[in-house]
């Protein structure tokens, strides 16, 4: 009888235990506001933007109420903006730097921004980010004469730069625009799950980086095969849907003129919002699957995750 309460009272006590372990375990679920960068293009133009009542959020899968809706275009909205120039891109890149200094140009006087290239795995900026556009135009240039394969894998360049991002400005929108073609030459079939494009996409999305792409074929051969241009642009793509960016090109071939995508660029920029939310969130922090609609007459670009903090405001 007494082996019985002895075991009774042993088994009462490890259940005691393992109820205050998991209890403990759901005070440490927190719910905090988060936010994102999100972009919405009226069919028509809309002096007022669009109201916060026509976008709807679901968060992990379940609806969520939106706790803030801000156009982000007073000056009070700081943009950091780095072009990124893949260094395997043939020199016949030449012709489209005139576009891409008129882009730099056409910049918010207050917007910072940087070029930086892809140079073996690396994004190697030409300067710090700055409201100086004529410096930064005075730094642009091409690279090694497009040697093939001299950036190594874009996606490492990408995630060099989203871990290494030049400012610790947390309230700034991180855009990015690289131009490459998209090519993982460290495996170069197409294999939507490339681990060096998931990587890309996670060290991305931690460092709120909104990426845009411009396909651009380099001097190798591989991009040349319409297999490897369909390769590279679809690669391309698991970046920029993932990031809430847009991704251009045209064909398999090289475009005319950057200028029309640039343009694009600019009204995305023109139209961006910070979306604020709450959700729950334990002791370390997570990805969240965020999806969003409109109920305007309007299409709405944004990242498919946000990366949540605890403690985060």
């Amino acid at each position: 009888m007494f082996m019985q309460k002895l075991q009774a009272a042993a088994f009462f006590a490890a259940g005691s235990l393992l109820t205050a372990t998991f209890a403990l375990a759901a005070e440490q679920k927190q719910e905090v506001q988060a936010s994102t960068v999100i972009t919405i293009l009226p069919e028509n133009e809309m002096p007022g933007g669009i109201p916060q009542e026509a976008v709807h959020l679901k968060l992990n899968g379940k609806s969520s109420a939106i706790t803030g809706f801000t156009p982000l275009r007073d000056p009070q909205s700081k943009v950091e903006m780095v072009v990124l120039i893949d260094g395997g891109a043939r020199s016949s890149l030449g012709l489209q730097m005139s576009d891409i200094a008129k882009f730099i140009e056409s910049l918010r006087p207050d917007t910072k921004v940087t070029v930086a290239y892809m140079m073996d795995g690396r994004a190697a900026l030409g300067g710090p980010l700055t409201t100086d556009h004529e410096s930064v135009l005075r730094g642009l240039h091409l690279t090694a004469s497009g040697e093939a394969g001299i950036s190594g894998s874009p996606y490492f360049c990408l995630s060099d730069l989203a871990k290494n991002w030049p400012s610790a400005d947390a309230r700034a929108r991180r855009e990015v625009v690289m131009i490459t073609d998209g090519v993982d030459y460290y495996d170069m079939r197409y294999d939507p799950e490339d681990p060096y494009v998931q990587t890309a996409v996670d060290d991305a999305v931690r460092a709120r980086l909104m990426v845009y792409a411009i396909y651009w074929q380099s001097g190798d051969r591989f991009d040349r095969t319409n297999y490897g241009a369909g390769a590279g642009q679809n690669l391309l793509a698991q970046i920029t849907e993932n990031t809430g960016g847009k991704s251009y090109w045209q064909g398999a071939g090289n475009p005319v003129s950057f200028a029309p995508y640039f343009a694009d660029i600019d009204r995305r920029l023109n139209n961006q919002y910070e979306l604020d939310f709450m959700t729950v969130v334990g002791d370390k922090p997570q990805m969240q699957t965020i999806r969003l609609t409109v109920s305007a007459h309007a299409k709405v670009t944004a990242p498919q995750e946000v990366y949540v903090h605890p403690g985060a405001e």
